[in-house]
């Protein structure tokens, strides 16, 4: 069906204007995007074929210009909006949780580690610094491939949290297997880098492990032998 077979008050652009965004759905919202679809196929239907390629929004998230690349129909313009989109909704996230005078409960770092890197189809190791007020000063993925004791390097961490002069650090990673369970390889690995940043006074709040849909504290568990994240 052409959208301009259906009835005004159904069509992606009109159905904004008239009811604010929060009408429309995941599809539609991105059709406005798109703007226009390729021959045999609305930009409806071309929409929720982006949004299924990448495991929904979610996953559009985190995808590149060259992810993009494989979807027929999306041109470099295409692909360059998109992109720029999403890495506004990335930075707007980031600034929002930056402007916060600190952090009170877990959640918004779950919610923002999530969206940073839950979707990823790797595994990503990143540090969250932060300073003596628990402002985020960075976020920074140092590490990327299969997470083991021997991958990830306690004195790299050490390192960039002494270049941020950071108060405190939260660790995350994210399981692209989709369970966010600690692993016994998990809870060693913390412990061995809060140790090591524990000799230069610098103090682990946590450490989230995230899936696309799905996220675990290990301080709300007791798996971080000290204060963990402030609640």
């Amino acid at each position: 069906m052409l959208l301009k077979s259906l009835p005004p008050d159904a069509r992606p652009r009109e159905k904004l204007l008239a009811r604010g965004p929060a009408a429309l759905g995941d599809a539609e919202l991105l059709a406005l995007l798109l703007r226009t679809g390729i021959q045999g196929k609305n930009v409806l239907v071309m929409a929720q074929e982006v949004l299924d390629s990448f495991g929904g929004m979610a996953g559009l998230l985190h995808a590149s210009a060259d992810d993009l690349r494989r979807i027929k129909g999306l041109g470099p313009a295409k692909r360059a909006e998109l992109v720029a989109v999403l890495e506004l909704a990335r930075r707007a996230l980031a600034q929002q949780l930056q402007a916060k005078p600190s952090i009170e409960t877990p959640q918004q770092l779950r919610d923002y580690v999530r969206l940073h890197i839950g979707s990823k189809p790797y595994e990503v190791f990143c540090v969250l610094f932060f300073n003596v007020n628990q402002q985020l000063i960075a976020t920074e993925e140092l590490f990327k491939g299969t997470l083991t004791h021997t991958s990830v390097y306690p004195r790299e961490v050490v390192m960039r949290a002494l270049h941020y002069h950071a108060h405190a650090v939260v660790l995350a990673h994210n399981h692209p297997s989709g369970e966010p369970t600690p692993s016994p390889a998990d809870i060693a690995m913390t412990s061995r880098l809060a140790a090591a940043l524990g000799l230069v006074d610098i103090s682990v709040l946590d450490h989230v492990i995230v899936s696309a849909s799905a996220a675990t504290s290990m301080a709300e568990l007791g798996l971080l032998g000290g204060s963990g994240a402030p609640r």
